[in-house]
């Protein structure tokens, strides 16, 4: 019988063999392992840090945005020909934080057009604020601006520390190009010969001197219908008429300011008063309740008032239509917004912080000193255009308040 045996040496030969196997499928393994490992460690990427937030919007040549502090100082007052500015907080400014300053800034930018040396700096300002919040347009002008307030030189008076609130606009009437029935009044271009005598003619000799009438004959720009409404014309400087012409169609244009017969202005109101047919409503509806009742008194009237306005005519566009005429500084009016003033003590361009409170109005707001006129004469004295058209005029006629003014002076 054959018997199969396994000697001892054979079988740790065998055991050393299987154990070497085993070693090399762990290294194996575990270098997988590693390669995986460092393969996942390379897929995952940190996440990268957050930005910064972005500063608080600033642009060059504009103070930080926020809150402005009413700190900085005041220095001392000014002295112009015919007033005294002393330099106040902004806290003194009755309703400034509650105007809605956009709406003067249209008006800004119309004197950004013709600005004096003092505003001229600030005007690339005040053209990118055009587009910001008012709460941006107040603390620009807190930061930028010092306000004074407006007093009569020493020994002016009480009635001129008082000051007066006026109001003008700009008539709007239908006119012809021809005189025809019911347009028979003539309103005129400046005569060529205007220069060579000053005085001029008064209005009444330009009515009935043979010389004077010859002189005007062919300087007609358009003919109205109503005396009363060519001397409102006159008296505000310019307006703006529906034309018809001669071949029956029509255009809307303005007639501006051109000259005047250098003839002092006197009141035709007081001269109704003076002769007992008006009593205290000494508004535009109030004269024509008057001459109404007395027709007769309508030719003294309108003579007077020596001084006569010529004018020159201006298309009038869309985008034209939307201001009113040019005023002194040479820049279009804007209604609400504009003011006429004394050159002597505000200069042109100025912005002007206005207070007001009467039986017409109650006016706290920004307004831009941009236009004067022959009786706008004083401290603290302004004519405030109030547009064009019916409801402006009624409501400059009524318009005569006490008034408080403010400059707003670059630092």
């Amino acid at each position: 019988m054959v018997h199969h045996t396994i000697s001892s040496s054979s079988t740790s030969a065998a055991s050393a063999s299987s154990k070497i196997r085993v070693m090399k499928r762990l290294l194996r393994f575990l270098a997988c392992a590693a390669i995986v490992g460092a393969l996942a460690s390379c897929a995952v990427k940190k996440p990268p840090p957050a930005p910064a937030p972005p500063p608080a919007r600033e642009e060059p040549g504009l103070p930080p945005p926020g809150p402005v502090a009413d700190t900085a100082p005041i220095g001392p007052a000014i002295e112009r020909a015919r007033s005294r500015w002393v330099p106040v907080r902004w806290a003194e400014l009755p309703g400034f934080e509650q105007d809605n300053t956009t709406d003067a800034w249209n008006a800004w930018i119309k004197s950004c057009e013709r600005p004096g040396p003092t505003f001229a700096r600030l005007c690339s300002e005040v053209r990118r604020l055009s587009l910001g919040s008012v709460e941006e347009q107040r603390n620009w002008m807190k930061a930028r601006l010092q306000p004074y307030r407006v007093e009569p030189l020493p020994g002016a008076g009480a009635a001129a520390a008082e000051g007066l609130l006026t109001s003008y606009f700009e008539p709007s009437y239908d006119a012809s190009r021809t005189a025809r029935a019911g347009f028979g009044v003539p309103l005129y271009r400046a005569p060529a010969t205007l220069g060579q005598r000053r005085p001029w003619y008064t209005r009444q000799e330009m009515e009935a001197l043979p010389e004077a009438r010859a002189q005007l004959a062919g300087t007609e720009i358009a003919w109205l219908a109503d005396p009363l409404d060519a001397l409102i014309l006159q008296i505000q400087g310019s307006g703006r008429v529906r034309l018809t012409e001669a071949d029956g169609s029509q255009r809307l244009v303005r007639l501006a300011f051109a000259a005047t017969n250098d003839q002092p202005y006197r009141s035709p109101g007081k001269w109704l008063i003076d002769q007992g047919l008006l009593r205290g409503d000494v508004t535009w509806p109030g004269i024509r309740n008057a001459l109404a009742a007395n027709p007769q008194a309508l030719q003294g009237f309108l003579w007077s008032n020596p001084r006569m306005v010529f004018f020159r005519e201006e298309a009038l566009s869309p985008l034209d239509a939307q201001f009113g005429p040019k005023g002194a500084q040479g820049v279009p009016l804007t209604p609400g917004r504009s003011i006429a003033v004394d050159p002597q003590s505000i200069p042109y361009g100025t912005p002007v912080w206005l207070s007001s409170q009467g039986p017409v109005a109650n006016l706290q707001r920004l307004v831009l000193a941009q236009d004067t006129g022959s009786a706008i004469v004083g401290a603290v004295r302004a004519d405030y255009f109030a547009g064009w058209g019916a409801e402006a005029g009624d409501f400059a006629g009524r318009m005569k308040q006490p008034l408080k003014l403010w400059v707003l002076w670059p630092r």
